[in-house]
């Protein structure tokens, strides 16, 4: 089959949804016809306005970042080093070199360093781990953003996670988060602005932008994301994409344009309410921001650990050395039979 655009070159991906058969050149003019449709329609960016990428290695990330680029926009990255092990390693490799590919600057960011402690360190202080997670990387990406004087902040959020995090705040009526998810979140006091640009790009579409520019990402989802319900909500909007093409499309757009500007008087009202927190003067609610809380709960949980550990150590009984092979068996005793 020959693409849908060209009528030249052969196929190389289907986009049921848009009802295209694309090459990879005419695919790849697609992804950036959509991103800047994206920008555009949103106000995002102005033309060639400084931002900042949050970049995890991941396909989304670094695709978002390619593109904005390859658009004349002046784009640097930012990476958070999560302490998860081998994953945040295999990650940070994967932004290293994307930026070293494309000539561009990578700032990181490491918590056990700057803070004290990693999310499995956070893991059951208070939040999940997921929870934990996001929380730490909104406030740290919010913080790097304007310490460094960038007024946009961009994530790589694709159509497939809008949907479900939509569906997840829809099953509960949730309206301050409904209110709040948006493709723009506007620069206020405290916040850069926040954007969205590819969130007329499905997750598969990313995936296949990396594999045809040739962009190295980590494949493996986060193994503290197992039993994450947005996975679950993934896979039920995926099988109704599957009986029903463009479901996922034709659900976050209309929200988008019929149902988000009739939540305007709520996200006024959950926004007048912020102050700045006490202890690091980001917005927040309470007079101790929420991150803040995380960060003291992890840090007393994890020195806690070590003085069990510690205490552990020093309690010990001395283990007497046991008969080895130079010691001869006492009188009357008999070795334990082997088992």
């Amino acid at each position: 089959m020959n693409c849908r655009r060209c009528r030249e070159a052969p196929a190389v991906i289907d986009i049921p949804h848009h009802q295209l058969s694309l090459c990879a050149p005419c695919f790849l003019k697609h992804c950036r016809d959509q991103v800047q449709r994206t920008i555009d329609a949103h106000k995002m960016l102005e033309p060639g306005e400084r931002c900042l990428v949050a970049v995890s290695g991941g396909k989304d990330s670094l695709a978002v970042w390619d593109i904005l680029l390859d658009l004349g926009y002046p784009a640097d990255g930012v990476y958070l080093g999560l302490g998860i092990g081998e994953y945040s390693d295999a990650s940070a490799e994967r932004a290293r070199g994307f930026a070293a590919k494309r000539g561009v600057r990578l700032i990181e960011v490491d918590l056990a360093t700057e803070l004290g402690f990693t999310i499995p360190e956070a893991r059951g202080a208070g939040r999940s781990s997921c929870s934990a997670c996001g929380l730490s990387k909104r406030h740290l990406l919010n913080r790097v953003a304007l310490e460094n004087g960038y007024r946009v902040l961009v994530t790589g959020h694709n159509l497939d996670d809008e949907v479900a995090v939509l569906f997840g705040n829809v099953m509960r009526w949730d309206l301050p988060y409904l209110a709040r998810q948006y493709p723009t979140l506007p620069e206020r006091e405290g916040f850069a602005r926040r954007v969205k640009p590819l969130v007329r790009l499905s997750e598969r579409e990313t995936a296949a932008y990396c594999v045809i520019r040739g962009i190295d990402y980590i494949i493996d989802e986060c193994p503290m994301a197992v039993g994450n319900k947005h996975l679950m909500y993934k896979e039920l909007i995926n099988a109704l994409e599957e009986k029903q093409p463009g479901a996922k499309y034709h659900f976050f757009l209309g929200f988008l344009d019929r149902v988000h500007p009739r939540l305007e008087d709520v996200g006024e009202e959950d926004r007048a309410g912020l102050r700045p927190c006490v202890r690091c003067g980001s917005p927040t609610i309470a007079e101790v921001c929420a991150f803040c809380r995380l960060a003291d709960r992890s840090r007393n949980k994890k020195a806690r650990r070590r003085k069990r550990q510690r205490v552990a150590e020093e309690e010990a009984p001395g283990v007497p050395a046991g008969p080895g092979p130079s010691h001869p068996e006492p009188a009357g005793g008999s070795r334990a039979p082997h088992r």
